[in-house]
């Protein structure tokens, strides 16, 4: 079959890897399960981190899937052709089983038998070797195998062809990526793959997890060996189609089309920025808010918050009437809804939520309009001729407005803006918000003994809520550090400190007790019928790994567990808050 669409994409992946002896996994949420490394799933690897780090995969050892991504670290710069927040990627995974021959020659057999690209036009990179690992000539050798001549074959240093580890330490390994010549003419005598200029167009990526980077700045080999690979679906469906530009792709031209009827403006160089970022940051809202993600003020919330309003500012600019959130968000449902079925099911929960927070928004901007001519006022009175950049600024990172309304404002008084002492500013705050990023970068998780008992202990703890609170109280997240752990639940009203204390002795009596600590896989259906927990089942496979605390608690989860409850010595609760509507948040420890 010809493959054209986005939807033919996903479907012939799935099916080739099937073919190949790897099972279908579903795509995971957007919010990672027990990892304290990152706020959101940006890649496909994130659901499988225990089993990168050696636990036995309920469906073996060769995994694929379309997982659902956000990466929300370059937010201003969406708008361009290249930059997403929320993107589809294809992934093919070996835990411990094939290893670089079998990955490449796939990789290369899909690009140019399945999606049928010109192999004349294809191009690989390989890591050069440095004083931690050596050249590898391995996966150049292989590519020649297949038919890539030296030439097109290029060895780049690791910050180019070597990914991880997601933190200071864990596994890592080099990657050999694969890129498309889209056709436009090279840039200079020095332009190969990796350039900017878009003539190469990034299109796969193989990782080689070889190695564990240790707490020393050392490498060395892993005993387990895997490969984990990445697809873009919204890159990949643009070079099938031939276009430089992924909004023009079908993935986006639903939404794109009612932008234009309902602002009358037309998708091209005058109103192109505008309309990319509304279609992207509601795209992203709307998975996010599928997936349980509420506007506030404080970390995930706070992101959506801000894609929300980052999509409301520039649909003002293109005289989209209030409203229009939750309009351009029922084309996303309808389009994506069959591939994704949490949007339908959320639809309405989408739609409200969207429309409240443009409400909020309006009020908003009518206070930052206020503060406009405060400082207006100001300029006028000190008799300056521009407004002083730190106002800019200011109007910008506590108002919400974009440096281009600044500017037809004050142009309209008469006043200048200076907006390159603005982005100077701007890119310290980029940089700024990038180093604090950091902590929420990468994918694996410490899973080390500590982290180990605190998760079993959320097993202990969510079943001893339901036993105080009611069978009501389901999980809504958790994030564990080595230091803490943090569980969010399901409870329309704040703990007495009677109920904390009651769920706080459960534990440590089960803990007293010594209770085993079992695994087995089975069927979902099976371990649901069993009466096993499991409320994120748009998660799971049809078969899982169901754990066991003696007769006390059982779920569905992917590890890692003690063998016995007294290895968790104490568990203390040290603070109950609200952290949404009808959701708390606990946060405690384990001592000794």
């Amino acid at each position: 079959m010809t493959i054209n669409t986005a939807n033919d994409l996903r479907k012939q992946y799935l099916d080739s890897f099937a073919e190949r002896g790897h099972a279908v996994i579903p795509s995971a949420p957007l919010i990672p399960e027990n990892d304290p490394t990152v706020r959101f799933t940006t890649a496909g690897m994130h659901p499988l981190v225990p089993y990168l780090l050696g636990e036995p995969h309920p469906r073996g050892n060769r995994l694929v899937s379309v997982q659902k991504c956000l990466r929300t670290d370059d937010i201003d710069e969406v708008g361009d052709l290249t930059h997403l927040t929320f993107f589809e990627m294809l992934g093919n995974w070996s835990l411990g089983d094939y290893f670089k021959r079998d990955a490449l020659t796939w990789s290369w057999e899909f690009l140019t038998r399945v999606l049928g690209l010109d192999p004349d036009r294809i191009s690989a990179t390989v890591f050069a070797g440095d004083s931690d690992a050596a050249r590898d000539d391995e996966s150049a050798g292989i590519w020649r195998s297949l038919g890539i001549p030296t030439e097109r074959i290029f060895y780049l240093p690791k910050k180019d062809n070597w990914w991880g580890p997601a933190g200071q330490t864990g596994p890592c390994g080099p990657d050999s990526e694969m890129f498309y010549d889209v056709g436009k003419p090279a840039c200079g005598a020095n332009c190969q793959p990796g350039c900017s200029c878009g003539k190469y167009v990034e299109i796969w990526n193989d990782v080689f997890m070889q190695y564990n980077k240790q707490p020393d700045g050392t490498y060395v080999l892993l005993a387990q060996k895997n490969v984990d690979t990445g697809m873009g679906v919204e890159r990949t469906t643009a070079v099938l189609q031939g276009k430089d530009d992924v909004f023009q792709t079908e993935l986006f031209s639903g939404i794109i089309g009612r932008v234009e009827k309902l602002s009358g403006k037309t998708y091209g160089p005058e109103h192109g920025r505008a309309m990319r970022i509304v279609a992207d940051h509601l795209r992203a809202s709307t998975f996010m808010i599928a997936d349980g993600v509420t506007p506030s003020n404080v970390e995930r919330g706070y992101i959506l918050r801000r894609l929300i309003r980052r999509a409301i500012r520039y649909g003002r600019e293109l005289g989209l009437s209030e409203g229009f959130t939750s309009e351009l968000a029922e084309v996303i449902v309808e389009q994506y809804g069959q591939v994704y079925p949490e949007l339908s099911v959320a639809r309405v929960q989408i739609a409200d939520s969207l429309r409240s927070e443009e409400a909020k928004f309006s009020r908003t901007l009518s206070r930052g309009l206020r503060e406009f001519e405060k400082v207006v006022a100001e300029v006028r009175r000190q008799g300056l001729a521009e407004i002083p950049p730190k106002d800019a600024f200011r109007l910008y990172d506590t108002h919400g407005f974009p440096i281009s309304l600044t500017r037809e404002l004050a142009a309209e008084q008469g006043i200048a803006v200076d907006e390159v002492a603005f982005e100077r500013l701007f890119e310290e705050h980029q940089e700024k918000s990038r180093i604090s990023a950091g902590a929420f970068k990468g994918g694996l998780a410490d899973h080390g003994e500590m982290t180990t008992r605190l998760h079993t202990a959320t097993h202990l703890m969510h079943q001893a809520l339901r036993d105080v609170l009611g069978t009501h109280v389901q999980q809504k997240g958790s994030n564990i550090t080595p230091d803490r752990l943090r569980f969010d639940f399901s409870h329309p009203e704040r703990m007495t400190e009677e109920q904390l204390r009651r769920v706080e002795a459960i534990v440590n009596e089960r803990i007293r007790e010594d209770l085993p600590v079992r695994v087995e896989t089975r069927p979902l259906d099976e371990a649901l019928r069993e009466g096993a927990l499991a409320f994120f089942a748009d998660r799971y496979g049809d078969v899982v790994r169901v754990y066991s605390i003696g007769s006390y608690s059982k779920e569905v989860c992917g590890g890692p567990h003690v063998t016995s409850t007294s290895e968790l010595v104490r568990f203390k609760i040290l603070k109950e808050e609200a952290v949404g509507q009808g959701v708390r948040r606990i946060r405690a420890v384990v001592e000794g």
